[in-house]
């Protein structure tokens, strides 16, 4: 069934390549991004060429949220499907990175997803079935030093899903985590970087590893080995096409680095602990419920 799918963030990166991905699978795609008109001008031309909506959606501003989707609502009836990928990264000494940085990657990477959300699941709740697939990392189970504020708002990303996923799953909505691990897209050359270097300067020699952990990821990337971003794309397009209440909560895209093994293991506590809790419906495999 084909369906209406919103994508935040698809300028470039997994976002772009979902979104063309999407539409060339013959689903009506909105890639939404910021500043339409301006520095991302040439990108949504390009996708506007290729068949798919352009919205202009900053995902860090309430009305541009509310605006936007509702844009999407009224030009195609009904939305089936919210790819929250919008995100920044984030790499460096962590005690060098001031407060304002901080609080801007979460504003994008967090906060921005409850935006999304709050602006979607009425429309969601009201035809009773949609799917929500957030984009998080393997960052967000496992934890490199020097990536470990990126980390934290991806693990934020984690508590914030799965307590979606359980608060809507007897409204027929499904809500997805996609883990992707370490692909060449520009996030890490666009990463944050601290705003207080001079702070890296009490680290000596280890304050140097950071620029040379993103190096050797840059290299990595260039080679002939280099893991495929597409593989993020494809696996979106795969969770779209499962029926409702049979997709994975969580899903590892790339080298998991143990993340896998921290899925599994979680996935069990989380049972046993929504058992006790006298809430194991909520856990249960969801029926009866329409494709989103």
């Amino acid at each position: 069934m084909l369906k209406n799918i919103l994508i935040t963030g698809a300028s470039s990166g997994f976002g772009r390549d979902t979104a063309e991905t999407l539409a060339h699978a013959g689903h009506q795609v909105f890639a939404s991004m910021r500043d339409v008109a301006d520095r991302n001008r040439p990108h949504a031309e390009n996708l506007r060429a290729k068949g798919i909506h352009v919205v202009e959606i900053d995902v860090t501003d309430d009305s541009s949220v509310e605006h936007g989707v509702t844009s999407v609502l009224d030009k195609a009836g009904r939305l089936d499907v919210l790819v929250n990928n919008a995100g920044i990264g984030s790499a460096g000494i962590s005690e060098a990175f001031t407060t304002e940085q901080v609080r801007a990657l979460f504003d994008v990477n967090v906060f921005g997803i409850q935006r999304t959300l709050r602006a979607v699941l009425p429309a969601f709740r009201e035809q009773g079935g949609g799917l929500v697939i957030n984009i998080g990392s393997i960052l967000g189970r496992v934890t490199f030093p020097f990536f470990g504020l990126y980390g934290a708002s991806k693990f934020a990303i984690e508590a914030l899903t799965e307590s979606y996923r359980y608060e809507l799953s007897k409204l027929g909505i499904d809500v997805v985590l996609v883990q992707p691990s370490n692909y060449p897209t520009n996030i890490f050359a666009s990463a944050q970087r601290p705003g207080d270097a001079a702070r890296g300067v009490g680290y000596g020699e280890i304050g140097a590893i950071p620029d040379k952990m993103v190096q050797t990821l840059m290299e990595l990337f260039e080679g002939d080995n280099a893991p495929n971003p597409h593989d993020v794309a494809e696996a979106i397009a795969q969770i779209v096409e499962q029926p409702n209440g049979t997709r994975p909560a969580r899903l590892v895209v790339g080298q998991s680095f143990g993340a896998d093994a921290i899925n599994a293991q979680a996935a069990s506590i989380q049972a046993q602990l929504m058992e006790s809790l006298g809430l194991g419906q909520f856990a249960e495999p969801r029926t009866g419920f329409a494709a989103a």
